[in-house]
């Protein structure tokens, strides 16, 4: 069983796309909720929302975070928050509405995941609430549906955008066997990047970075952590076209986020780092 030194629980909230049932396993986000939840049982809460049930993952962060079970979170509960929350789709959207939502009540989020965002109506999913510490959007623009291209932050001096990542699958194929004949057929780019495994490694490697022993405590402490991070490119990559670039694999490891295909790193300030393309 996997260790994580926390004064509370770390909640990972994950929101499937469509009409997708929440426990449905064909689905990458369930499984990779079903292998956390398998690992970090007693040290992590972790669900899975269909994307109109915001609501419902709302009241469930707010049960785990009240400690004391009073009904009413104090400011330490609120202050010693670690919330993780990740989806595809329709999903992506969703959580940044319930981000938002939690910023209103002065409740911290350490990382949120898009996987190809599609905006529900009345949603936006492309500005990240001030709440967050980092986040990142990976998406592709082969179908006709196809996610956020662009994720951007309420307030830079709080919030770390990781990247917007694009993968492409124009001459790629994921059969998607085990996925409805209507969703390979009608929306086969859309579906492929929720059956790509590369995309979800690379999710599972983020939300575990922040599982870990070292990971920051807090939310605010994570921002501190990263403040001041920067981009060390080399090769035909630079930061203003790094979202069309397509990322081979995700490694967290001692707290550097390394995206081996385009040489990046993530560092926090005052260490140095030597990137190389692979």
């Amino acid at each position: 069983m996997k260790e994580v030194s926390a004064a509370s629980p770390v909640i990972i909230i994950g929101f499937v796309g469509g009409f997708v049932r929440h426990d449905d396993l064909i689905r990458s986000e369930v499984q990779l909720a079903a292998r956390l939840r398998k690992e970090y049982a007693t040290q992590a809460v972790v669900e899975t929302f269909e994307n109109h049930n915001g609501e419902k993952a709302h009241q469930k962060i707010l049960a785990v975070l009240d400690a004391n079970h009073d009904g009413t979170l104090s400011a330490a509960e609120k202050k010693n928050a670690r919330i993780i929350l990740y989806g595809h789709s329709w999903g992506g959207s969703e959580l940044v509405t319930l981000a938002r939502r939690l910023e209103k009540e002065g409740i911290p989020v350490l990382l949120t995941v898009q996987v190809d965002s599609v905006a529900k109506n009345g949603q936006n999913d492309q500005i990240i609430p001030a709440n967050v510490a980092q986040a990142v959007n990976f998406y592709q623009a082969d179908g006709i549906l196809h996610g956020e291209s662009e994720i951007r932050a309420a307030d830079t001096a709080r919030t770390r955008i990781l990247g917007n990542f694009q993968f492409h699958y124009g001459a790629i194929s994921y059969n998607c066997a085990n996925y409805p004949w209507y969703n390979r057929i009608f929306m086969k780019a859309h579906t492929q990047i929720e059956c790509d495994p590369k995309v979800w490694n690379q999710v599972e490697s983020l939300i575990r970075a922040n599982l870990s022993p070292t990971a920051p405590a807090t939310a605010d402490a994570a921002a501190q952590q990263t403040h001041g991070t920067q981009f060390l490119l080399t090769g035909k990559h630079s930061r203003s076209d790094l979202h069309h670039a397509e990322p081979l694999s995700f490694h967290a490891q001692g707290g550097i986020h390394e995206v081996t295909k385009l040489g990046v790193f993530f560092r926090g300030s005052g260490d140095s780092a030597a990137s190389k393309d692979c």
